[in-house]
């Protein structure tokens, strides 16, 4: 395995946490006054526009604000406005955009036309001063720095942080805001596990194929983690909830498919455990993403987290040994970490 530790993706990795803190500190006082502005307005739903890893980032705010803030979220389909030229009417919405560059004329555009409908409009972006930002009524800053890495890393758990402060701010929930301040710690904590995680990818050097199960508030850790395996391991890793897969997928089951699995501690923690026994019963090899010593045990592979994290919160920890997971396995192939075949960092669709 070719050593990764100088790449510019294994130092963004391992930057999260000062990200993390970072974020805390300067993006309070623009995540109340968002809220503020939602309440203002009586905001009926939320618009989110937003393209790869930031889409997932959207998927973690679809279950976020629908069940800490009760707002209905739905995601923009930006070839309405780009190709079709039929935007939809908006009504009171908050319009929310999403992207590391602030670069993609697609997700402006859908910005764009909610400014022109008079809707609340908010971007999340690592430039500030990006065309998207210029669109937006207010704007939440990543405060990634440069990510030269083409895989995003700290600027997508950066997302989820920015979605999980503006949720408190508007629930006014002073324990939700308590369990915000802990997150840096708790992915500094998960970051250990990287030696254990680097021996785990050299099992599956010749892996061509494999699932990644989450739901609830880990339905988007699934996609992310299936992206990932894409960008950088060139694995055709299809990301599926556990419900989901029940329904026709579970036909690919065979002995020693592998198939990983996010299942931290909370409410679906049960089901995920019952489908990690199905998994079993079926000779599939799952590797497990868990704070939850039972669960891990029940996997044949295990890829522990060494913090918890309420499950509203557990993405931004659960993503991390995925992240891990496809950097040594992309290492492990001896492909370049930083550059992935065919890829650049910056990609303007329409």
């Amino acid at each position: 395995m070719q050593d990764v530790t100088s790449s510019h993706l294994y130092q963004e990795i391992h930057a999260q946490p000062e990200v993390l803190a970072t974020v805390l500190e300067q993006e309070r006082g623009a995540a109340a006054e968002l809220a503020a502005q939602i309440r203002r307005r009586g905001v009926d739903y939320v618009l989110i526009a937003a393209r790869g890893t930031s889409d997932n980032a959207g998927r973690y705010a679809n279950y976020l604000f629908g069940a800490v803030n009760r707002l209905p979220v739905a995601l923009a389909t930006p070839s309405l406005y780009t190709i079709y030229g039929r935007p939809p009417r908006l009504g009171n919405a908050l319009v929310l955009g999403i992207s590391q560059s602030g670069k993609s004329p697609d997700i402006v555009a859908v910005l764009e036309d909610a400014k022109r409908q008079g809707a609340l409009t908010a971007a999340i972006t690592n430039f500030s001063d990006s065309d998207l930002a210029a669109q937006a009524d207010l704007v939440l800053d990543l405060h990634a720095g440069v990510e030269r890495s083409i895989a995003a890393t700290k600027t997508y758990t950066s997302e989820l942080l920015v979605i999980a402060m503006i949720g408190a701010a508007l629930a006014e929930d002073g324990e939700a805001r308590a369990a915000l301040a802990r997150v840096p710690d708790a992915v500094a904590r998960v970051l250990e596990v990287g030696p254990h995680v680097a021996q785990v990818a050299e099992r599956y050097r010749y892996m061509q194929s494999c699932v990644v199960i989450g739901r609830g508030y880990n339905y988007a850790t699934a996609f992310e983690l299936a992206l990932k395996l894409k960008e950088l391991t060139y694995t055709l890793a299809e990301p599926y909830s556990s419900a989901d897969f029940m329904h026709g997928p579970l036909a690919l089951i065979e002995n020693g498919f592998p198939v990983i699995t996010v299942a931290p501690s909370g409410v679906m923690l049960p089901e995920m455990q019952e489908f990690i026994r199905v998994l079993r019963r079926r000779e599939a090899e799952p590797l497990v993403i868990s704070d939850d010593a039972a669960t891990l045990a029940a996997g044949r592979v295990q890829l522990p987290l060494a913090a918890t994290l309420p499950e509203w919160l557990s993405p931004v920890t659960a993503i991390v040994p995925g992240q891990l997971f496809a950097m040594y396995l992309a290492a492990a192939r001896d492909f370049d970490p930083d550059h992935p075949r065919g890829l650049r960092k910056v990609t303007e669709t329409r």
